[in-house]
């Protein structure tokens, strides 16, 4: 059962206020770091997309079965099993397996220290956090330190993992009369678990459990430094590919816009089916990273801006009012330079959509004008009542 235990702490308002005005200048610095960042996603997009048109255009489907010289520095599509003759072995556990990779994952029962916080802003600007820490036994693929832990005793875990893991890789897949490149081979990734069946001897303490090897009493009931070892594969399989033949083997297409052409999916597919594909995986990367920049340059603009609402806060519902506004404010200023930003860039590679991002641009403007000026239009006194 988690065992919570709470730390309370305190920070004065001029505490509080201080080290919001020292994070001005990182704030500042990720505004500006945001530009390049929508600058460049834009490019990369505009050339990868373009990159990706131009290899749908040549691209020829060959067999796989023979090697045809003339097709050499072409970019060709091939399909078939990925196969190798390597055999594969983890010696320490007597694991052998013919396979494109052989990789053992080891996990240990530990502790693991969770951490929750709440703040309230009191009346004069001073802030209480109440942190709860929390203690639970997980399994984990890698040591947790508890010597960092708020509580120590009681929570120790061991020092080491029993074992490391690992992976094996084939050095030599074939695709037919093809020959995978190691970049190739590091891509196939559809793994399987692998049941061991046996054990071999000195294994003091050890033992096989559904498939996988345990380490400890009782794998029903897992102590602290118990661990468990599982073995996975990637066996031969199904493959297709869009590269350019380089002798007998691939290497990535380099296209005239700019950008190089090399997929991989792990199952039969056709040409123009994986374009498509590549094509997606492009607009949703041009996407995240958009959204991320957006993040970026808002997040630093709420930095620059936070020391007016910790200002505020000498009264709380001042403070939150004020951080409510700057924050609206921050997303519509973020919000202008990041349409912005990416308009100016579809300018240079995509001058039609440039200007329509543009006329956004100036649409946004005009709305953060009319914002401040409805905020700054003074309010007069009452009017005189007329005379007679």
């Amino acid at each position: 059962m988690p065992d919570p235990f709470t730390v309370t702490t305190n920070a004065s308002w001029g505490s509080r206020l201080v080290n919001s005005i020292k994070s001005v200048f990182f704030g500042f610095v990720l505004f500006v770091v945001a530009f390049p960042l929508l600058f460049w996603n834009e490019g990369r997009a505009v050339q990868t997309a373009r990159s990706l048109e131009e290899g749908a255009g040549v691209v020829a489907s060959v067999s796989a079965d023979a090697v045809d010289p003339s097709n050499a520095g072409r970019l060709i599509h091939v399909n078939g099993t990925a196969k190798t003759e390597d055999i594969l072995r983890d010696d320490k556990f007597g694991v052998s397996e013919n396979a494109v990779r052989l990789t053992r994952s080891v996990e240990m029962y530990q502790w693991v220290e969770n951490e929750s916080s709440t703040s309230e802003t009191k009346l004069g600007g001073s802030e209480e956090t109440r942190t709860t820490y929390t203690y639970v036994q997980e399994w984990s693929s890698s040591r947790v330190d508890s010597a960092s832990f708020q509580i120590v005793e009681g929570h120790q875990n061991p020092t080491a993992m029993p074992y490391e893991g690992r992976a094996e890789q084939a050095a030599s897949v074939s695709l037919g009369a093809f020959d995978l490149s190691d970049a190739q081979i590091r891509r196939l990734t559809k793994s399987e678990p692998l049941r061991l069946e046996s054990l071999p001897s000195g294994f003091e303490g050890a033992r096989l459990h559904e498939g996988h090897v345990y380490v400890g009493k009782d794998p029903n009931h897992p102590a602290i430094g118990d661990a468990r070892i599982r073995f996975s594969v990637v066996r031969p399989a199904a493959v297709s590919i869009v590269a350019q033949q380089a002798g007998s083997s691939f290497s990535p297409y380099q296209t005239e816009a700019g950008g190089p052409v090399s997929l991989l999916e792990q199952s039969i597919v056709s040409a123009e089916a994986m374009f498509q594909s590549a094509q997606r995986s492009n607009t949703y990367l041009t996407w995240g990273l958009r959204l991320v920049g957006f993040l970026v340059m808002f997040f630093g603009l709420a930095l620059v801006f936070a020391p007016i609402a910790v200002f505020g806060d000498v009264v709380p519902i001042v403070g939150r009012l004020l951080a409510a506004g700057t924050g609206i404010f921050s997303a519509l200023v973020a919000g202008f330079f990041s349409i912005g930003t990416i308009a100016i860039a579809w300018i240079a590679y995509r001058p039609l959509l440039g200007i329509v991002l543009g006329a956004l641009a100036i649409g946004a403007a005009v709305m953060l004008v009319r914002i401040a000026g409805r905020h700054a239009k003074p309010v007069g006194p009452p009017p005189l009542p007329a005379t007679q």
